[in-house]
C-alpha cells in the first residue's frame, strides 16, 4: 500500500498540539523555529524530545546545544508565525533575562523546559533531539495556544463541563 503523504499529514492533524518554539543561540543570536512535535520521554531522567525537519536550518544548528522548548500562550500566535518563517509586520519578540551562556528563552510563554542536549536520532525526514530538561516552569493562569486540523485555536470549555450539564 502507498501512503499518500499529504493525506497521511492531514489526518495526523486530528491531533490536537500545543504550539511550541524552540530557541536556541548561535554566536551570540537568538534563534528559535515553531513546531508541535513536542513530547514528554522520561521522568528520570528528565527528558523531553522534540522533532525537527530535516530541511530546517534548526535542524542543523541543535545538535550538540542548549535549547529551550517555549509552551506558545493563546496571545502568541504572532510568535508562533514569526518563528516559522512568517514574519510578522508588527511582531516584537519580548525575550527572558537569562544568564549568561544559558538558551535564550521567550518571555510571556505558557511554560517553558530549558534542556542540555542529551541525544538524536534519524527519524526519517526529521531528526529527533532528547533533551535533557535542566529548569522548567509553568505560568498556571496563562491558556496555551493550540493547533488542530490545520489552524491555530485557543483552549475552550472543559469537558467535564459537558458531563456536569447533563
Amino acid at each position: 500500500m502507498t501512503i499518500d503523504g499529504r493525506l497521511l499529514r492531514n489526518s495526523l492533524g486530528h491531533f490536537a498540539t500545543g504550539v511550541t518554539v524552540v530557541t536556541y543561540e548561535i554566536d551570540g543570536e537568538q534563534l528559535g523555529l515553531t513546531l508541535n512535535a513536542f513530547t514528554a520521554v522520561s521522568l528520570d531522567p528528565p527528558l523531553i524530545l522534540v522533532s525537527l525537519d530535516r530541511r530546517s536550518n534548526a535542524s542543523k544548528n541543535l545538535e550538540g546545544r542548549p535549547f529551550v522548548v517555549n509552551i506558545l500562550s493563546g496571545a502568541q500566535l504572532q510568535h508562533a508565525m514569526n518563528f516559522a518563517g512568517k514574519p510578522q509586520q508588527d511582531c516584537i519578540i519580548d525575550w527572558h533575562d537569562c544568564t549568561p551562556g544559558q538558551p535564550p528563552r521567550l518571555a510571556g510563554c505558557a511554560g517553558y523546559f530549558e534542556c542540555a542536549p542529551w541525544h538524536s536520532y534519524d527519524g526519517g525526514d526529521h531528526i529527533l533531539y532528547l533533551g535533557e530538561v535542566k529548569d522548567f516552569g509553568v505560568a498556571p493562569d496563562v491558556e496555551p495556544l493550540l493547533f488542530y486540523g490545520g489552524k491555530f485555536r485557543t483552549v475552550g470549555g472543559y469537558a467535564d463541563d459537558v458531563l456536569q450539564a447533563t
